[in-house]
């Protein structure tokens, strides 16, 4: 009996194992469409309710769908008409409309500047990926330097001091700025995009590093000094 259950316990395990992340995939998917679609639904207002809805529940997965690809025609619109003067009147003058509105005008600024730092093809939102002590000294996390310099931070203090955006995972829209000193920085080889990927795959995902190949190879500050001796103080590339 301890023979079977044992082979059972490890057939299971085994089909858990190929099966979970199909089933973790499809949820994802699931979700994602099903928060999606509240979004574009509302654009068949046109249609009868009769036509697109269940009686007396939500709507038709393929009218969702319908409505999922007409937003797509419609940014994909929106985004040629970006490209000719009558277009680009008029969406500045939507633009300034939506500043206008009060509380909307402070919502919608922080957003359009937050958007404009991340996709604009002048400059770079992450400069580089860095090692840097957090929380606390002998941890160490993962961080984008960023291009921000406040001044006024600057001319108070006596380090020189560099933006370092902290991610969290698995979600990189949410984390951390903080202010590191430059000295205590260890600036990495590796793309942004390998940053993040490293990040999104919870740490599991680690872009491929040739030893030796870099000229930045070198030890981890010691932010309590020389004296002091932090496990793993010492990174090599």
């Amino acid at each position: 009996m301890n023979g079977a259950f044992a082979r059972w316990r490890a057939n299971f395990y085994t089909g858990l194992a190929i099966v979970l992340p199909a089933v973790i995939s499809m949820a994802i998917v699931k979700w994602l469409f099903g928060t999606v679609a509240n979004i574009t639904d509302p654009l068949l207002f046109f249609l009868p309710g009769v036509w697109t809805h269940q009686p007396e529940g939500p709507m038709y997965w393929w009218w969702s769908l319908f409505a999922l690809l007409l937003g797509i025609g419609l940014l994909s619109l929106i985004g040629r008409m970006a490209r000719n003067y009558i277009g680009k009147k008029l969406i500045a003058w939507v633009d300034l409309t939506l500043l206008r509105v009060p509380v909307l005008n402070k919502i919608y600024g922080a957003i359009k500047q937050v958007n404009e730092a991340l996709t604009s093809s002048n400059k770079t939102a992450f400069k580089q990926v860095a090692l840097i002590h957090f929380p606390g000294p002998g941890i160490y996390a993962m961080g984008f330097i960023t291009g921000a310099q406040p001044a006024e931070v600057q001319c108070k203090m006596q380090d020189t001091l560099v933006s370092v955006y902290i991610s969290t995972t698995p979600n990189p829209t949410g984390g951390f700025v903080v202010l590191v000193p430059e000295r205590q920085i260890t600036r990495l080889e590796m793309s942004v995009a390998d940053g993040v990927k490293f990040i999104l795959s919870l740490g599991s995902v680690a872009p491929e590093y040739v030893a030796g190949a870099s000229a930045h190879d070198g030890a981890m500050p010691n932010p309590l000094g020389p004296s002091s001796a932090l496990p793993g103080a010492s990174l090599k590339g």
